[in-house]
């Protein structure tokens, strides 16, 4: 069976990232034959986010102008995310959050074999039931549905271990070159950015066992977060 190291680039609160979680899982599953060792890596679309987030309404003011112009804009998420099965709850949000916890989560998940199963749970948490995933109470509720230790989620999370780790991966992101997520790294040599539907990620999983030595970029055009849509 193949072996591939599969390196995904992505923000909690990022809807393209769910969205192509959603259609790298399907195009995952159409490939048995692939054994995938996938890692999570941190990236922020707002590094200069305060600590305990910024109130919504406020956030689409500064971000998009106004809260309609927003509404607008994520239209085309929320359309895209129906495909694939996902119900956003935009309207519903209250808060956007800081997310270096949520990543500090993420890489702390890994070493108890459950970092896949917690990003679904970040993604549904936040973006399907509208719940702040910057608080740290919060977050230990998602890694319990995850099927991880609450208590022990706390007193991580409670600390600041790992933070310095995921603001370096953050920044080491932005030197590599990424400019937007999700990006998809297929054994450190093939590289897809976007929300692609399955047959570009399986062309991918060709490439990289095919043996490729180039990386290849192929953003798409409004559906990752290099277009204003977090």
């Amino acid at each position: 069976m193949p072996n591939m190291q599969i390196d995904i680039v992505s923000d909690t609160i990022c809807p393209w990232c769910y969205i192509g979680k959603r259609r790298f899982d399907r195009a995952l599953a159409n490939r048995p034959e692939i054994s995938a060792e996938i890692d999570w890596r941190a990236y922020q679309l707002n590094p200069d986010m305060p600590s305990d987030g910024m109130d919504r309404n406020e956030y689409l003011v500064s971000k998009f102008g106004s809260p309609e112009q927003a509404s607008e804009i994520y239209q085309r998420v929320t359309e895209a995310g129906e495909s694939e099965g996902i119900n956003f709850a935009f309207d519903r949000m209250v808060r956007t959050p800081n997310t270096v916890d949520s990543h500090r989560l993420i890489r702390w998940s890994a070493a108890h074999g459950r970092q896949d199963e917690l990003v679904s749970a970040l993604f549904v948490a936040y973006f399907e039931n509208a719940v702040d995933i910057g608080d740290i109470n919060v977050l230990a509720e998602i890694a319990e549905e995850a099927q991880l230790s609450k208590s022990e989620a706390v007193t991580f999370l409670a600390s600041d271990e790992q933070k310095d780790e995921i603001l370096a991966e953050c920044q080491a992101a932005n030197q590599m070159g990424v400019k937007g997520v999700p990006c998809f790294i297929f054994d450190k040599k093939y590289a897809v950015s976007g929300a692609h539907e399955p047959a570009v990620f399986e062309r991918a999983f060709d490439l990289s066992l095919q043996g490729e030595k180039s990386v290849e970029d192929v953003p798409l055009e409004a559906e990752s977060s290099d277009r204003p849509s977090d």
